[in-house]
């Protein structure tokens, strides 16, 4: 199957899915009710990520077998985003208590970290620091932050799959302009996989992700940009590039609570997008994401991969906007601040 065709399949099929699920979650009542996290107002079906992790689920297999995807690549990925997914698919069903689902994610963070072989140094601003074995708990605390913090981004209508394509796609570019030996069929098929849930989801939401979908999309960019790494540390410096807008809300915003003492998993919605989408409404917001996924960080990020400066200087270059748009909207401190 050529990589256009798997393509408009891995799309069409998602697509599909995604309305059975919407009509699965309304049957079984699985729905997401406004409280006082939320950034919506009406109660909507949740759970149509599921599409998402089936289609690409299913096409990694058939890369696999066309050996257009290393073995081994393929069941990292195969495991970690099932194993992310089926707790997701548990919580979104019925509550899990959250101190056993964050010991299911370090767990399945500690055996990705494991099947990649490990990291014991990191090359940072052009020096190599052996790290030992703190390089794997970085690594794992990475893997487990990501994954979390895509399902308290994934708050509005479209933002989560604009971030998944948006980063997949820029990243699909760069490693053809790199010449490098990393899947970019892998990246366009997820990409392909999202833009069919997002059809569901954008601009008004007939369904939302669920922490099945959102989940799963975090572990799952989380590995990919660890491979990355393994690779050469510009492209995973890429990576982060692409995941600024999620990266810098989501770690700005907890930091300021923390600060201002407030529990790191109390509910809320200060999120700087979760203010801006009051103020602008959601499809503008996700918009500007979109604008600034592209007009911004892709071309700092391919800056980084190619080396141009210092790619650890480029990602401290491509964030200080984001973190002004953080302070600008006020991310974490409470409403009536």
């Amino acid at each position: 199957m050529s990589i256009i065709w798997m393509l408009l399949a891995s799309f069409l099929i998602s697509f599909l899915l995604t309305g059975y699920m919407r009509h699965y979650a309304l049957k079984k009542n699985i729905i997401d009710n406004p409280n006082e996290r939320s950034s919506h107002t009406i109660p909507t079906p949740r759970g149509g990520g599921v599409s998402i992790v089936i289609t690409f689920l299913s096409f990694l297999v058939l890369l696999m077998f066309t050996q257009h995807l290393a073995i081994s690549t393929g069941l990292i990925l195969l495991c970690s985003g099932f194993g992310i997914a089926v707790l997701g698919f548990l919580d979104d069903h019925g509550h899990i208590n959250s101190m056993l689902r964050l010991a299911i994610h370090f767990i399945i963070a500690i055996a990705v970290v494991f099947a990649l072989g490990g990291f014991s140094e990191v090359a940072l601003f052009n020096e190599t620091l052996h790290l030992g074995w703190f390089a794997n708990i970085i690594a794992v605390l990475f893997l487990v932050w990501l994954l979390n913090l895509y399902n308290f981004m994934d708050g509005i209508n479209g933002i989560a799959s604009v971030e998944a394509i948006t980063t997949t796609i820029s990243l699909a570019i760069i490693y053809l302009l790199f010449s490098s030996s990393l899947s970019i069929e892998l990246l366009l098929t997820l990409a392909a996989c999202v833009f069919g849930f997002m059809l569901w989801n954008f601009p008004k939401a007939r369904i939302f992700m669920g922490d099945a979908g959102s989940g799963f999309l975090g572990m799952t960019l989380g590995v990919l940009a660890l491979m990355a790494l393994k690779v050469d540390t510009a492209l995973f410096c890429a990576w982060i590039i692409c995941l600024g807008v999620f990266v810098v809300d989501a770690t700005f915003t907890l930091i300021r609570r923390v600060t201002n003492g407030h529990k790191m998993y109390d509910a809320h919605r200060s999120h700087a997008y979760q203010y801006a989408s009051r103020r602008y409404g959601h499809t503008i917001v996700t918009i500007t994401v979109l604008l600034i996924n592209l007009c911004w960080l892709a071309p700092v990020a391919y800056l980084a991969s190619q080396r141009v400066l210092m790619p650890e200087a480029l990602l401290l270059i491509a964030y200080l906007p984001l973190i002004l748009l953080a302070l600008f909207f006020s991310a974490g401190k409470t409403e009536n601040a």
